[in-house]
């Protein structure tokens, strides 16, 4: 009877691992490091930690196909969660065994012990990028992609630009946040909205419909 529960309890562990080791964790991590490249990031789901800008780890147990995440680089420095500690954003790429390659963006934020990763936001497969800023408190990435329907072998040639803004330690999409004298407003879903202290209001002089067309943002004070 102790030889079975014995070897019961073995297969439980077992099953156990290989289920952790499959889904990994989908919670950002805590832990802290002194150099962003040695961080821990959140991607697709499972966490990842980079040692010297680089992770390798089976793409299943015991397999010989790896996934393989690196610091790719478009590095932008600047605060992006408000406590006046300058955080680090910057473009990963993962391999997973077949012919793509996927771009991600994330964020290492500053803290009082160390940084502290984000989790991983997918900008595309076999993109280009071009530029990362921190405008207005917000991280634009801008990089080309491919027209719906091309071929993967096509060369990027779309021009793509991705507003995103941390909440709380998540990085998220968001609209485009737009600064004094910018425009902001209209019936798009991805109309710009304004930062902080400013608000949308008509342009002046402008005769078209504010509803429709959006105007420029003004201080509220």
């Amino acid at each position: 009877m102790k030889k079975k529960f014995g070897i019961g309890a073995l297969i439980i562990i077992a099953v156990t691992i290989v289920f952790l080791y499959a889904h990994g964790t989908k919670k950002i991590s805590q832990v802290t490091s002194t150099d962003y490249k040695n961080s821990t990031y959140l991607i697709e789901g499972k966490t990842v930690t980079l040692i010297n800008g680089h992770a390798e780890i089976a793409a299943t147990p015991g397999s010989a196909t790896k996934i393989v995440t690196q610091y790719f680089g478009n590095e932008a420095a600047g605060d992006l969660n408000g406590d006046n500690l300058s955080d680090v954003a910057f473009i990963i790429t993962q391999s997973r065994g077949g012919s793509g390659t996927f771009y991600y963006v994330v964020v290492a934020l500053q803290t009082a012990n160390g940084y502290q990763g984000t989790n991983a936001v997918l900008l595309g497969d076999r993109i280009a990028p071009q530029t990362t800023e921190i405008n207005n408190g917000q991280l634009v990435v801008n990089y080309a992609d491919r027209w719906v329907g091309e071929p993967m072998t096509a060369r990027p040639s779309v021009g793509v630009s991705k507003y995103l803004k941390i909440q709380g330690i998540s990085l998220e999409e968001v609209r485009r946040i737009a600064g004094a004298g910018e425009r902001c407003g209209g019936n798009m879903t991805t109309a710009p909205v304004c930062t902080t202290g400013y608000h949308c209001a008509p342009t002046p002089g402008s005769h078209l419909p504010f509803g429709d067309v959006g105007g420029t943002c003004v201080t509220n004070y």
